[in-house]
């Protein structure tokens, strides 16, 4: 048999490796029909070497990569160029954020033959169906492709799938291949932290988020009973004692929060997951509570900004006000939920002052934030444009000189692999006076209130670098934090944005 399927997950954490769920979904879809070996990146000396000892014994046809911006990107790029240059015949197929928005770069590299765009439960085994059996690819929802003209097409979405009906995923042998206690890390939350997505989509339709073009404002989630079935199997059998939930927005049902929640209430698990804060404000009390009393420690929150005129050009979908930022941060304090709010500085403007000002403002808001709750935690990222074609800000990007790589290899230069981390933009409305400006803030900020997440940092340092950093904050003195940063570095602070946990 030379139909086998290889499917690769490039590495996307130094330390930090969760189960890989992406393709373990798409594993899920050809169980029992081909058969399929997983090539984990974040576990391999040597991924390409890993690869090759696959392919190098003729029965492996199809190789599957998930590829999202980032670090993952550049393992992808290098790995994918150099087995299809050595395996030419292979059938290269790319999932992920990154190949959906950026398909022209993707498959005009000559290397990479097929986009699943979006959910790939059905797509996928169908793309291998019509590979192995000759047929035409045009009626394969969620797949992009290039025609005998190399006219690249993207055929139409799928409605999404009701997530119950899926087949489960293959956790036992991906154990073959991978022991799962070593994707089950320590973390805040606990010693042995599973990742686990039970939903897909968000729906939303924010004009910088990679999800959107995607999922287009659907979102399906499994039920309470089958999350908390899934979560109790890999507790009992490999000793999880917490989640993180990795869906774009785990609480878009309140219902269906808090059936979870009372489901696992006596599994004494502790968990985190995303939520909208326009959603979330409107919870009942009692539905709090009960998050909390299951083990819920911390969520997450797009915040994104303060200010009302910028929360409406992000295009935020729903009901976001800065006042209501603020009130419910002050709100969970007294369900001892942590909110995690993410702040975008730097957003484009008509004048360097107005950017500026922006920018000013936001610093200002989240201090508002910290003084009504300082547990809240705060992530701050630099404003970088996300192909989001036809929205009003990804016009702007592109009215002030903005532009995206054009091949694969651009993408992966070190400017752009910062600038995927939202921490070195090459946006041209910022000057290096604004980027150090916001740059510095987090220095003091992180200095003041050093995240709880990280598990490293004693009792002891917490308050030496809050004590050296609390006079800069209190009169807003940011420039040249060297002190402040010396100690992080000297202490490996771990930030949140770009290192989780």
């Amino acid at each position: 048999m030379n139909n086998k399927i290889l499917l690769f997950n490039p590495k996307s954490a130094i330390n930090k490796y969760r189960i890989p769920n992406s393709i373990l979904n798409i594993a899920a879809s050809v169980e029992g029909k081909y058969e399929w070996a997983i090539i984990d990146g974040n576990c391999e000396l040597d991924p390409i070497k890993k690869i090759e000892s696959y392919l190098s014994t003729g029965e492996y046809k199809y190789l599957g990569f998930t590829v999202m911006p980032g670090p993952q990107l550049r393992q992808a790029i290098i790995s994918a160029k150099a087995i299809k240059e050595k395996y030419p015949h292979t059938k290269m197929i790319w999932g992920g954020y990154f190949p959906s928005n950026q398909p022209n770069a993707v498959l005009y590299s000559g290397y990479v033959d097929f986009i699943i765009n979006g959910p790939g439960d059905n797509a996928f085994p169908n793309l291998i169906d019509a590979l192995e059996n000759g047929t035409p690819f045009e009626f394969i929802k969620n797949l992009i492709y290039k025609n005998v003209d190399s006219k690249i097409i993207i055929n139409g979405k799928e409605d999404l799938l009701d997530q119950d009906t899926l087949p489960p995923l293959p956790y036992d042998k991906l154990n073959e291949f991978y022991p799962i206690p070593k994707f089950l890390g320590k973390t805040y939350l606990g010693e042995k932290t599973l990742a686990y997505h039970s939903s897909i989509g968000c729906p939303f339709t924010c004009s910088f988020c990679a999800v959107v073009p995607i999922y287009e404002a659907r979102w399906k989630g499994k039920s309470a009973q089958k999350v908390y079935e899934d979560v109790k199997y890999i507790k009992d059998k490999w000793g999880a004692d917490a989640i993180e939930f990795h869906d774009n927005n785990f609480f878009v049902s309140e219902k269906r929060a808090v059936e979870f929640s009372r489901l696992i209430k006596d599994e004494n698990m502790t968990w985190w997951g995303m939520a909208r804060i326009d959603t979330m404000s409107k919870f009942k009390d009692s539905s709090l509570a009960a998050i909390r009393e299951a083990g819920c420690k911390i969520i997450f929150f797009g915040a994104e900004s303060g200010n009302n005129e910028v929360l409406a050009q992000m295009d935020k979908g729903g009901t976001q006000t800065g006042n209501q930022i603020i009130e419910f941060a002050e709100r969970l304090k007294k369900f001892d939920i942590i909110p995690e709010y993410s702040f975008v500085l730097g957003t484009p403007g008509p004048t360097p002052e107005k950017v500026q000002a922006g920018i000013d403002f936001e610093i200002d808001f989240i201090k508002k934030v910290k003084h009504v709750n300082p547990k809240t935690e705060i992530i701050i990222y630099t404003y970088s444009p996300v192909p989001t074609e036809g929205s009003e800000m990804y016009k702007q990007a592109l009215a002030s000189g903005f532009k995206f790589p054009q091949t694969l290899e651009d993408w992966i230069s070190p400017a752009w692999e910062n600038f995927d981390l939202r921490k070195n933009p090459l946006t041209p409305w910022l000057t290096a006076e604004m980027i150090n400006k916001i740059r510095d803030f987090e220095t003091v900020l992180n200095g003041v209130y050093p995240t709880v997440t990280d598990i490293r940092m004693s009792t002891i340092k917490r308050k030496a670098i809050k004590m050296i950093a609390s006079l800069r904050y209190k009169v807003d003195l940011y420039y040249y934090p060297y002190e402040i940063k010396l100690l992080q570095k000297i202490w490996r602070y771990r930030q949140p944005e770009t290192q989780g946990f």
